[in-house]
């Protein structure tokens, strides 16, 4: 447990005394990636591509690389479990398997310089043992702080709290606005604070520790579980927690006003506790956990290496996983954080690397080689999966294979990336580039322009001749538009004009053709079939030509007889006098046509009918419906005419008056001759079938539609477009049917 790693001054008194010196030193901070030394640059450059928020600060602690890892190098000082490999451990005779505390022994020195250099942790995950934990009033924000609380009952929470009297105080503030305040006070990151509540006493308020509501300690709160020692009694733990929030455990009147003590409140203990937090470590120079770890620098200017917060060597790799996790989970790696990053003198070219890898898995190499992936390749800071990503690249970057894997299983080789990253790559992903290399592709098409669905080969010729066998990759630049396989015959998707690409796998030789996809037009379908419309009304056709993508989407419109109905080019029809007549509606593209059969009769006057001002009526159409009371008596009952009503089916049935009304079911008007004054067509949306209903069998018929199995012709067109954009009814649509069957949301009519 953490409990047996962490040694107080008090503890490690002696390791003081024997590491103490007279040598002087004056630390420096210099932020910048511009001010890191070569070998750091190209691994925070990195990361700042991905985080362009973070900042970096390097911490220059003029000390020699040499003088620090003999002084961490002590006995007892660094250690690491009894159960790793020797390569972690301390071999020297008599100190070999020394259990310095129960199951712990001390480190090697390798293991010491693998985790104090810093150039081993420069990527997403361990990094966070450098995040800066001091109070940075800009990266800090109240968002940033409602992110890390999301999750807990924290979250966007107004502070309640209960006195000691056992009242319910309710303040003006969020337990983010005390958290800010909080770190301003106490010099403490904000980030860090909500990050300790979070893990000591979230995700609940109910928790003892906070709750005010503890017998012997009403009214007292301790956030950061401060003091808190375990016991056998019961709520031991908690309740030398609340001792401390009450009087500091017997600390002095001085000691208790620096932190706020008694913690009566919420806002005193959430301040309190972080002044408490800051004095420690923070506050002394050493506010990041690597720096606490490793007492390399001190604002005091007082002797190093003694104050460590911890003895396990790979503390501050293990909690920067935990931290980026919690991070992660909480949605702020985007946020603004900044993180300081020690630099020695006199560092090694070549950082000590994780003891784990062996040098003889490795046999030196020197070749050039690039990735054989179809997407990217995964550069790693260790060769196996179970290490950190540093970045990846695809197969236009040329790398150097500095070491070849030779472990049994899977082999891994070392690469070093043309910016100076060094990583390692899966060996089978790797080719190296032949002698000989493609200098020149030039393509080649019988014809650009090819029809949808049509195949059409593109022609190479790569020089020289030499490399005329050497393997090339086709990309197109909008599949939606083309595709093309690998050997370079394109297939037309849908109309556009995209892009197909030749590349070398073995350099970045490339050469690009443009072609263009041509859709024809198919068929053409029309929203009305029969139109009937009193005379001055008007309505507009709305032809959808297919398919979608067709490139020629221009109709042509005529009537038969512009005595009776005319129409114009935008597909408006006017009704002029009483008559019948056609409306011919012609693609452009293949003379597909298609009629509108158009009666027109007399105009009826308001006396002679009105709707229920809950339908809208337009031309002969009539939507607004209640699909749960569609029955013909309840449709009667929304018409008020003269005339007599009678409606018809699909089929042109009569219905009686407890059969259901659906799509393209005809309202009629008929006088006492038995004339047709009028008729209107009724429209449900999504009930494509006319069968009054919106169910499964919907969906089946509007997806057959959709795959151009079955077309929908007419008004069912118009009922299935739900969306209601005056397009071909879409997936989209059959969603929206999806959704109101299940009773989400029901369809607007």
């Amino acid at each position: 447990m953490r409990k047996h790693l962490k040694i107080y001054l008090t503890i490690i008194f002696f390791i003081a005394i024997i590491t103490f010196s007279n040598t002087h030193y004056c630390a420096e901070k210099k932020e910048g990636i511009e001010n890191f030394p070569d070998s750091y640059k190209p691994y925070l450059l990195e990361l700042q591509k991905k985080h362009p928020n973070w900042k970096f600060t390097a911490l220059y602690t003029n000390l020699d690389w040499k003088y620090v890892i003999d002084n961490e190098n002590k006995f007892g000082k660094n250690l690491v479990p009894k159960s790793y490999s020797d390569r972690w451990k301390n071999t020297t005779p008599g100190q070999y398997n020394v259990e310095v505390d129960a199951g712990w022994v001390d480190c090697s020195r390798r293991a010491i310089e693998y985790t104090m250099d810093p150039r081993n942790f420069l990527n997403e995950v361990r990094l966070m043992q450098f995040e800066g934990l001091s109070f940075d009033e800009k990266t800090t924000s109240i968002d940033g702080i409602e992110k890390i609380l999301y999750g807990t009952e924290f979250y966007n929470k107004i502070v309640q709290y209960v006195n000691s009297s056992g009242s319910t105080i309710t303040m003006t503030k969020k337990y983010s606005d005390l958290i800010l305040t909080a770190g301003r006070t106490s010099k403490v990151s904000s980030y860090h604070l909500a990050s300790r509540i979070k893990q000591e006493v979230g995700p609940f308020l109910s928790h003892s520790s906070i709750s005010g509501t503890v017998e012997g300690f009403r009214g007292l709160y301790n956030f950061y579980n401060i003091g808190a020692t375990s016991s056998s009694e019961p709520m031991g733990a908690i309740k030398n927690g609340l001792q401390f929030a009450k009087d500091g455990k017997g600390a002095s009147q001085a000691t208790k006003d620096k932190y706020l003590i008694p913690w009566n409140t919420k806002e005193r203990a959430i301040t309190g506790g972080g002044i408490f937090i800051g004095s420690s470590y923070i506050n002394l120079g050493q506010d990041t956990i690597y720096l606490q770890k490793f007492h390399v620098t001190s604002d005091s200017g007082g002797e190093l290496f003694w104050h460590q917060y911890m003895t396990n060597v790979l503390a501050p790799y293990s909690e920067s996983k935990i931290i980026h996790s919690g991070y992660e989970k909480s949605g702020i790696l985007s946020n603004s954080m900044s993180f300081i990053i020690p630099v020695y003198n006199n560092m090694p070219n070549t950082w000590t690397e994780n003891p784990n890898i062996l040098e003889s898995d490795f046999t030196l190499d020197n070749t050039k080689v690039y990735a054989d992936v179809s997407n990217v390749l995964n550069v790693r800071t260790g060769p196996s999966t179970s290490y950190e990503l540093l970045t990846t690249v695809d197969r236009t970057v040329t790398m150097t294979r500095i070491a070849k894997g030779k472990q049994s299983g899977d082999l891994w080789d070392k690469v070093r990336l043309p910016n100076g990253m060094i990583g390692y790559v899966f060996h089978s992903y790797l080719k190296e580039l032949p002698n000989t290399q493609i200098e020149q592709i030039k393509l080649s098409i019988d014809n650009p322009v090819i029809n949808k669905g049509e195949t059409r080969k593109v022609n190479v010729q790569i020089l020289p001749d030499e490399a005329k066998d050497h393997p090339i990759e086709f990309t197109s630049s909008n599949r939606g538009v083309a595709t093309v396989d690998s050997s370079g015959n394109v297939l037309g998707i849908r109309s556009g004009i995209t892009t197909i690409t030749a590349k070398a796998k073995e350099n970045n030789v490339f050469s690009s053709i443009e072609v263009q996809v041509y859709t024809p037009v198919t068929d053409l379908e029309i929203n009305k079939e029969k139109l009937v419309l009193q005379i001055g009304d008007s309505y507009t056709v709305t032809p959808i030509v297919v398919p979608d993508d067709a490139n020629n989407k221009n109709v042509i419109y005529s009537s038969d007889d512009g005595n009776i109905a005319t129409v114009d080019d935008k597909g408006l029809i006017k009704a002029i006098k009483e008559g019948t007549t056609k409306i011919i509606v012609k693609t452009e593209e293949g003379d597909i046509t298609k009629e509108i059969n158009i009666s027109v009769v007399p105009k009826l006057g308001e006396d002679e009918v009105s709707f229920d001002e809950s339908l809208r009526v337009q031309q002969n159409e009539i939507t607004g419906w209640d699909i749960k009371n569609n029955s013909v008596n309840k449709i009667k009952e929304m018409i008020n005419t003269i005339y007599t009503v009678e409606i018809y089916n699909n089929k042109d049935e009569l219905l009686s008056d407890d059969q259901l009304v659906g799509t393209g079911s005809k309202i009629r008007l008929i006088d006492e001759n038995g004339t047709i004054k009028m008729e209107y067509e009724i429209i449900i949306y999504g009930d494509v079938n006319g069968d009054g209903k919106i169910n499964a069998l919907d969906l089946l018929v509007l997806q057959r539609h959709i795959i151009e199995l079955q077309k929908l012709n007419g008004v069912y067109i118009k009922a299935g477009n739900i969306n209601k954009n005056g397009k071909n009814p879409s997936a989209f649509d059959l969603l929206l049917i999806q959704r109101h069957i299940l009773e989400l949301k029901f369809i607007e009519q």
